[in-house]
């Protein structure tokens, strides 16, 4: 090939352009090692082009004033609105661009939700909420199922165990046959004798005698029963005796009581992490139990009972991700000093208890330092190396496999790595983290290895990301306070400038160890300019020059030219002369798509050193 090759011509398309490689220079042909703000938006072609602009969302009169950390949409009865946390206010926006209602209340702090049976449920941390999709009224603290603890009761005591007592409410039922007698014993002591609701404490005691309600004093003030709430009996005056049921051992009173746990709704209410699995709500991300997951009752969010809970590792690494996937629960922890920092929970049938979760730990020791996800059914986290996947059997070893090679060098970098925000859309895992975005493409990967590995591509936003949803395809960005005012935007804008670029690999057309000069006849893009009057600029360096400049700091000329109102294609007359490696940038401060670029070169004599 040496002796033929002084004088021959190389003709390079690049093409099929599949993401960013921030590995080095020397990569594929089509990937780039520095691009900003291109995707391939596969709705309308396959051609890389520049992304949409941010465009805000009008919210008249609106008046948020700090970071917003929560952002979730509900359609209820055909009307979208959205439920939105800026600081220590709630809102409720028609998201029609009316004025939107303050619920006045919340924590500041990054929130979590999820919709069951159309209801929305929502956290913050501090707190469990849950919206109907209404107005002011709809939105409510959850208010704990009531369980029935004990059915067939003797109104001594005894009777069959029925329901565990709900860690969400202090308030529980007990069901007994009535014998005539006064006396009814409960299942608990010291249960609540004085209500106080800033502590959630409602001690109002309910009986029902066949269905109806009786009241604690008759119209003449003489107490019909008496409480003696230490001992967890109820006394009924005489001549207010219960009778027995006119079916014999039918249940025909019941009394429903308050036995408050200091702690056991905060358990709940401090957790950050949730996740619906097997008709159940997951909780976890409690700081005071940092290896904990609880789980609620089936299709009862409002329901967690006290026996319904794992921990998953016996030290002190907290859980940063719950992930459902593969018909289990996946439990990510932070590194640990155990090498146990996954654990999966698996849906298993117990002769006593029913459906159960028994956790097991995989022997995978990376931890989970960023955020977890299940996209489009493959099981990713970010470990302190970088994006990871489980890959293998779950029944028998479980092995990672990276996902992000690609965008390693400047993914790991960024200081707020470990709180990333991620959301999929159109096709895309999207990392956000502070204003800089990274793209995993589902439906562009390559082989590395025994595994594969997705395409990427990188953005940088106007405004930092705090929080995003994804609403009827509507991607909806929540961002850090700037000038005294919040706001959201959408990913829609097609007509605003975004400045964007795409630059080639360095290329040595096939032999590195000659010199080379490009063809006189140019070099043909395929391009289209997005925006009316836009334009494309194209700067070319070689081994020679500094960089891609202008040529004003006194480097070599690498500025082309710059092409307006592109249709279809255009000819940029690159000459350059005995160079080793040449590079092109395509630039613009508009709008900008790009499908191919034909570029030739001949072929000179060896390089001398």
């Amino acid at each position: 090939m040496s002796s033929t090759a002084s004088g021959s011509k190389v003709t390079r398309i690049y093409s099929g352009f599949r993401g960013v490689d921030f590995r080095g220079e020397e990569i594929n042909l089509s990937r780039s090692p520095d691009s900003l703000n291109m995707w391939k938006d596969y709705k309308e072609t396959d051609s890389i082009r520049t992304r949409p602009a941010l465009k805000e969302l009008e919210m008249k009169g609106f008046y948020g004033t700090a970071d917003v950390t929560g952002l979730y949409c509900y359609t209820k009865n055909g009307k979208d609105r959205m439920l939105l946390q800026c600081g220590e206010q709630l809102f409720i926006h028609n998201m029609d661009g009316t004025y939107p209602k303050s619920l006045g209340y919340g924590f500041g702090e990054k929130t979590s939700g999820f919709v069951y049976n159309d209801i929305l449920y929502y956290k913050d941390g501090h707190q469990y909420y849950q919206w109907d999709g209404t107005d002011e009224e709809g939105f409510k603290e959850v208010e704990g199922y009531i369980p029935t603890t004990t059915i067939s009761k003797p109104p001594l005591g005894g009777g069959e165990l029925h329901e565990e007592v709900n860690m969400l409410t202090g308030r529980r039922i007990n069901t007994f046959v009535a014998d005539g007698t006064g006396e009814y014993h409960l299942d608990a002591e010291d249960i609540d004798a004085e209500s106080d609701l800033s502590l959630g404490i409602n001690a109002k005691v309910i009986i029902k005698v066949n269905g109806d309600e009786i009241p604690q004093y008759d119209n003449n003030g003489e107490a019909i029963y008496t409480v003696d709430a230490a001992k967890g009996v109820i006394t009924f005056a005489k001549g207010h005796y219960p009778e027995a049921p006119a079916t014999g051992g039918q249940d025909n009173v019941s009394i429903e009581f308050s036995k408050t746990t200091a702690g056991s709704r905060k358990k709940i209410e401090e957790c950050t992490l949730l996740e619906v699995f097997d008709n159940r709500v997951f909780f976890s991300g409690n700081p005071n139990y940092p290896n904990a997951v609880w789980y609620s009752s089936l299709y009862n969010p409002a329901y967690c009972s006290t026996e319904d809970y794992y921990e998953d590792g016996l030290d002190t690494a907290k859980i940063t991700g719950l992930v459902a996937g593969n018909n289990v629960l996946w439990v990510f922890r932070e590194p640990s000093s155990s090498n146990t920092s996954i654990y999966y929970h698996t849906p298993t049938i117990d002769a006593e208890k029913g459906k159960i979760y028994p956790n097991t730990h995989s022997n995978i020791s990376l931890g989970c330092v960023g955020g977890a996800v299940n996209f489009n059914d493959d099981i990713v986290f970010f470990s302190p190396r970088g994006m990871e996947a489980i890959h293998g059997d779950v029944t028998t070893e479980q092995a990672v496999a990276h996902r992000s090679s690609l965008v390693d060098r400047k993914l790991l970098a960024e200081t707020d790595y470990k709180n990333m925000v991620l959301a999929e859309w159109e096709g895309y895992l999207l990392c956000f983290i502070g204003n800089k975005v990274y793209l995993a493409d589902s439906r562009a990967t390559f082989t590395n290895e025994n595994h594969f590995e997705y395409e990427w591509f990188y953005w940088e936003l106007e405004h930092k990301v705090t929080c995003v949803t994804v609403n009827n395809g509507v991607l909806y960005i929540g961002t850090a306070e700037e000038e005294g005012k919040s706001r959201i935007y959408t990913l829609t804008d097609l007509e605003s400038a975004v400045e964007s670029y795409w630059v080639t690999p360095k290329d040595k057309f096939k032999y590195p160890q000659y010199m080379k000069s490009t063809n006189k006849r140019g070099c043909t893009v395929e391009a289209e300019t997005l925006s009316k009057d836009g334009s494309i600029t194209v700067y070319a360096k070689t081994d020679k020059n500094e960089g891609f400049t202008d040529g004003t700091d006194g480097t070599d000329n690498t500025l082309i030219n710059t092409y307006t109102n592109v249709g279809d294609y255009f000819v940029s007359r690159i000459k350059r002369k005995k160079f080793k490696d040449i590079q092109l940038k395509f630039h613009s401060d508009t709008r900008f798509s790009l499908e191919s670029v034909s570029l030739e070169c001949f072929i000179g004599g060896y390089i001398k050193r």
